[in-house]
């Protein structure tokens, strides 16, 4: 019989997701899913992702080459990217009416009657041409009528994002997706893929969270939660590989056996929506102390700061950094964790993973990091 993996075993094949790729549609395509968050600090969490993988990578890269990527915006378990082969899965999507159809029921029709018309739009040509109107929002506040209208055509798989225009998505007609509601793939060849697609990306990972990655993509499979519970339970029954350790049960596809795993080596600083961190019932298993995402938290009460980014020596987690730009330099905060010793070897391997942000967020002044 062979032994559980420890967890030595199963931070080093953690660390597999942070395996170098050629090209940025390499990564995508390698990862399945890259999350997307629009807070920078110092730059949004699908640039820190990217810049983990791809060598020469520099914020901005993602938007600026999107038009040509095979990607899509849509969303899986979180609203991320994913390349076409991964968005056939998530559609045909059949959706409820929703908030913006409920306040405004006529304005769908007006919205899509426009995009096709002219083929692509930015949420302020809507405005324009239908005027300006308020709807509700998810967080009690009020929001533009017509970009929610887009986004819920987007959602619908009626529309895709094209591009972005500082920041701002313009979205255009999607005949992919409107072939794919003509012929769609089979739902348990859909289901199935996505299950395995979260167990390959935050694997290995405790079965518990799976399940709660699986629930997540709920939103992805509006119409089919049940089916999609049922094809995880299947995935981790017959499909996947697992075993206990230290009492906590772990999945983890086939092709990633954590007993061959080779031990990384070498300091990395990654963001909080990382495959490698995303889990934190994961994160604090293996490395012995809790990670916390800050940014919503009252600054009274950070113990870590806005936007902690987590440190790693090798296949621990040490650490983590505060990173901002000031002017042209790049100053860090650096906190490590009880018993850490801030040795010459970390020290040299902080300093060259501030070197590879200050390329990729294009300074040239460097600027030591400050424990």
């Amino acid at each position: 019989m062979t032994p559980a993996p420890t967890p030595a075993d199963l931070r080093a094949a953690a660390r597999r997701t942070l395996e170098r790729q050629p090209s940025v549609q390499a990564a995508l395509n390698a990862m399945g899913f890259l999350q997307a968050d629009p807070i920078r600090a110092p730059a949004r969490a699908q640039d820190l992702t990217l810049m983990a993988r791809v060598p020469g990578y520099r914020a901005g890269d993602l938007e600026r080459l999107y038009p040509e990527l095979d990607a899509e915006e849509d969303m899986i378990p979180n609203y991320g990217f994913v390349p076409r082969a991964v968005q056939a899965l998530l559609h045909p999507r059949v959706v409820e009416s929703t908030r913006i159809e409920r306040e405004h029921p006529e304005l769908l029709d007006e919205v899509r009657a426009l995009l096709r018309e002219r083929g692509e739009l930015h949420p302020k040509e809507l405005v324009a041409a239908l005027g300006r109107r308020t709807a509700s929002n998810y967080w009690g506040g009020q929001s533009s009528a017509t970009t929610r209208a887009l986004d819920a055509l987007h959602y619908r798989g009626e529309a895709r994002v094209t591009r972005r225009s500082g920041g701002v998505r313009v979205y255009g007609v999607a005949p992919h997706l409107e072939a794919l509601r003509a012929a769609p793939l089979p739902e348990p060849e859909r289901l199935r893929a996505a299950v395995h697609l979260l167990a390959a990306l935050y694997g290995p990972l405790p079965e518990a969270s799976l399940g709660y990655l699986t629930s997540l993509s709920g939103f992805g499979f509006p119409h089919l939660r049940t089916a999609l519970r049922l094809a995880f339970r299947q995935a981790v029954k017959e499909e996947l590989a697992g075993a206990k350790v230290d009492g906590l049960r772990y999945v983890w596809t086939l092709d990633n056996d954590p007993q061959g795993a080779p031990t990384p080596r070498g300091v990395r600083i990654v963001n909080p929506f990382d495959p490698l961190v995303w889990d934190r019932r994961r994160f604090e298993h293996l490395h012995g102390w809790a990670y916390r995402f800050e940014a919503y938290t009252p600054p009274a009460r950070r113990t870590m700061g806005y936007y902690a980014l987590p440190v790693f020596q090798n296949e621990r987690a040490v650490g983590w950094a505060n990173l901002r730009v000031e002017g042209s330099e790049l100053r860090a905060e650096v906190g490590f964790v009880p018993g850490v010793r801030e040795t010459a070897t970390l020290r040299k391997g902080l300093d060259a993973a501030l070197g590879r942000y200050r390329t990729f967020l294009g300074l040239e002044t460097s600027a030591s990091a400050q424990a």
